[in-house]
């Protein structure tokens, strides 16, 4: 499922930009899902999330890194992310390319380098991004205080693939509020997060609370300009007034 985390006024609701205008790229992220045994939905947010992280602090993603013209290009247009589903065959295929592979209690997430939009590699254009349904076998336990937590929004319905994009901007929407200090912290605990649904109230609360928020461009399962995620994480609030 695509998902390109800005609304018609960008991702922190900025007017229109130079960054509407660049040239697109997309950042790619399989997810294993094997018939006998697929994730759990929450689980299969979380590990996405991870790897979006995962990829924007590795060495190779920065300076004269392999991977570090595309990323600038990517984070210079939209951050367009699309989560495709593979098993068997078409998951060892996908392994073989470059990128990393972010394991979570029962998910198994790969992100790759972005690509432009009509740039797929063969192996990841021809698996299968829409319908990717995934159920929680037991309601999530309550989240740790002391990580970050991506609050979904309890009035938008989405697809697993969907959220899963979703939960990969607001982790990224929270890494840009970072500093280095707090990148490398955060780095150090393997990117320890949550993703829950907020209640209706909480809600409320958090996305008139001045911490990042993914507003949603539209293109698929939800309306344009739609509030999907906020972003918590511990060193925000004290960063704002």
């Amino acid at each position: 499922m695509s998902s390109d985390g800005t609304g018609e006024n960008g991702p922190f609701g900025e007017e229109r930009s130079a960054r509407e205008e660049a040239p697109q790229y997309v950042l790619p992220l399989v997810v294993r899902i094997e018939k006998a045994r697929p994730p759990a939905r929450t689980d299969a947010l979380e590990t996405a999330a991870r790897a979006v992280l995962s990829i924007l602090g590795d060495p190779r993603a920065h300076g004269e890194g392999a991977w570090a013209e595309a990323m600038r290009a990517w984070q210079d247009g939209r951050i367009r992310k699309v989560v495709r589903r593979a098993r068997g065959s078409e998951w060892r295929r996908a392994g073989e390319l470059p990128g990393l592979t972010v394991h979570g209690e029962s998910a198994e997430v790969r992100v790759f380098p972005p690509v432009p939009l009509d740039g797929w590699p063969r192996e990841l254009a021809r698996l299968q991004v829409s319908g990717t349904e995934l159920d929680d076998p037991l309601p999530p336990a309550d989240p740790d205080p002391a990580d970050p937590v991506l609050w979904m929004n309890p009035g938008v319905a989405m697809s697993a693939g969907k959220a899963m994009a979703q939960a990969g901007h607001g982790a990224q929407l929270a890494w840009w509020e970072l500093g280095e200090d707090e990148r490398a912290a955060w780095r150090a605990r393997g990117y320890r997060l949550s993703v829950r649904t907020a209640a209706p109230a909480r809600w409320e609360r958090l996305s008139a609370g001045g911490l990042p928020v993914v507003r949603d461009a539209g293109f698929t399962e939800v309306a344009p300009g739609s509030c999907t995620v906020v972003a918590a994480h511990p060193a925000l609030p004290r960063r704002r007034p």
